[in-house]
């Protein structure tokens, strides 16, 4: 028996093993996700929350700067995620659509009450993922610097810079989220990187 399976391991056979295995051990994609998850699959849903958690909540601190504001925000983002997910088009990129939903859900918030006092309690702005114990100090001030610098940009520039750093998104996918043109979240995008390298020169 042994020896018969022997005579099937042809170099086909090994590279189509191979194949497979790549194959399988591939990720599966967020549009992949969301089809399963339409069509029933709860823990499809569960993988994305677990993949997009965290730079999701990074951006929304970030959007709004208070802590409070950004949990309840997550909440209704994963909310419409899950109510909308019927009407999301596979062949878009889930990121895109993801962070759009998470755009206009801060701006509906801002809108209805907008805060007064977000830069008051910088507390508020670390990051709850990655906290600096005693020791770091030098890091935590480094951090609190670039959040400060961040909230010295114009609003459309930081918003641009927040969603490529936190979320990856391309310059196309951020005119897209933003609702403008290629040009100008590129150059929305530059301002704001050259800004933010002279706001913190000294921690170069």
């Amino acid at each position: 028996m042994r020896r018969a399976l022997d005579t099937c391991r042809t170099p086909e056979a090994l590279c189509a093993s191979a194949i497979l295995v790549r194959m399988e051990a591939a990720p599966v994609t967020d549009e992949t996700l969301m089809r399963r998850y339409v069509a029933g699959d709860v823990a499809a849903f569960e993988a994305l929350y677990s993949r997009h958690e965290s730079p999701l909540w990074r951006y929304l601190l970030r959007y709004g700067g208070q802590r409070a504001e950004a949990e309840e925000l997550m909440q209704e983002v994963w909310f419409s995620v899950a109510r909308e997910a019927a009407g999301f088009d596979p062949a878009r990129k889930f990121t895109t659509w993801l962070y759009a939903i998470a755009r206009h859900r801060a701006i509906d918030r801002h809108r209805i009450a907008r805060r007064t006092d977000s830069l008051e309690k910088p507390e508020e702005w670390a990051d709850p993922f990655s906290p600096s114990p005693p020791q770091e100090a030098e890091q935590a001030q480094q951090g609190q610097a670039i959040l400060a610098a961040l909230e010295r940009l114009p609003p459309e520039q930081r918003e641009v810079f927040v969603l490529q750093a936190e979320s990856g998104l391309s310059v196309e996918e951020i005119a897209e989220v933003t609702g403008t043109s290629f040009e100008t979240a590129k150059s929305r995008l530059r301002y704001a990187r050259d800004k933010l390298k002279a706001l913190l020169r000294d921690y170069a």
